[in-house]
């Protein structure tokens, strides 16, 4: 990775958003990272074309990863007939490339970064710009909001709305602006890659919380201002949230060799089960074999039935305030992603860090 050194960000401070002659507001380029998003990117662009914000001082990129659905055709479609907008291509297909190629194209003062997965808020631009002007934080981000369609989507937007299923991460719940470890999605000066250096291409995941990691080493200030608003819309089938959630697991691992201080100790929570429970299995099934005493299926007997338990509860809780049909649904969505995140970050610790550049 290129870019001053880190220590310079501390001492060299936010470079202040420069107001054109008329005062009129900074330009904002929004950068949408896209891959096989037909589904959501029409809607997705729709919330940020229409925001309230001069059109003249907008522009959206989409960068797409080589979609073999119509997702690019749509991008272009509306891209001739829309000037704000532009498409670029992005052959590498990860998002932290993209992100550094909509950076390099980018002509704002201020870069927003919104997922093809996500609706901002119509007030969405201006809040993140005011909150970069107003705190001289780094880099900005709003809290998540989860909206599901179908039934596995509803249970899995709820399952977000909770610290069981997704931990207590102070970006998802803060209910005022404080510093954080990281944000979701992010708006920053278009200079900032350039002082801490670009999103690492490395990482196919996790490559914001990487960034932000080396914002926080070097100083600066990674702000989460619950007034900036976006919905999410998570994925509708278990064996997505599965594939999705694995992902998330093993890039949380590689990105840890990379910084390993940044560990929480809320990250080890999933690995640390799924290895209790393989780890337990063998003794317990030798006690049902009649191989050994009864004994030694209670390591097992305590952590499956503590972990079922505690989904049972929270998925009791969960559908009574949001429709007793999810109560179903629920504990197995919360065991895809738990599962799937655990068994993710254990495959990374057996194997070797696979440093190139591959399709997600």
């Amino acid at each position: 990775m290129s870019g001053i050194p880190l220590e310079l960000l501390a001492t060299a401070g936010p470079v202040p958003l420069r107001a054109s002659e008329d005062e009129r507001e900074p330009l904002v380029s929004v950068i949408v990272p896209a891959l096989d998003e037909e589904g959501t990117i029409d809607a997705c662009l729709d919330a940020v074309l229409e925001q309230e914000w001069p059109a003249e001082r907008l522009e959206v990129i989409v960068v797409d990863g080589g979609s073999r659905d119509a997702t690019a055709e749509r991008v272009a479609a509306r891209a001739r007939v829309e000037p704000r907008l532009r498409l670029l291509a992005n052959p590498g297909a990860l998002v932290s490339r993209a992100l550094n190629l909509g950076i390099a194209a980018a002509q704002g003062e201020v870069v927003v970064r919104i997922d093809a997965h996500a609706l901002p808020a119509p007030d969405y631009v201006r809040r993140a710009v005011a909150a970069l002007v107003e705190t001289g934080a780094a880099t900005v981000g709003g809290t998540m909001s989860p909206r599901g369609e179908g039934a596995v989507g509803r249970a899995m937007a709820c399952a977000m709305r909770h610290p069981f299923g997704v931990g207590p991460a102070r970006f998802r719940f803060a209910t005022a602006r404080e510093a954080v470890d990281t944000v979701y999605l992010g708006a920053f000066r278009r200079d900032l890659p350039g002082r801490v250096g670009p999103f690492d291409e490395r990482l196919v995941r996790n490559q914001d919380y990487e960034m932000n990691w080396r914002i926080r080493a070097a100083g600066g200030t990674v702000l989460v201002d619950p007034a900036i608003r976006s919905t999410y819309l998570p994925r509708t089938s278990l064996g997505a949230i599965w594939s999705q959630y694995h992902e998330y697991g093993y890039w949380k691992r590689q990105m840890l060799r990379l910084h390993p201080r940044s560990l929480l100790p809320r990250q080890l929570a999933a690995p640390l089960l799924l290895a209790g429970l393989a780890a337990s299995l063998p003794a317990a099934l030798l006690a049902l074999a009649g191989a050994g005493p009864a004994l030694l299926a209670l390591p097992l007997a305590v952590l499956l039935g503590g972990y079922l338990l505690a989904c049972l509860a929270v998925s009791a809780t969960l559908a009574a305030r949001h429709g007793a049909a999810l109560f179903g649904l629920l504990p197995l969505v919360f065991a895809s992603m738990h599962l799937a995140w655990g068994s993710g970050f254990l495959r990374a610790c057996l194997t070797r860090p696979p440093w190139r550049r591959s399709r997600p």
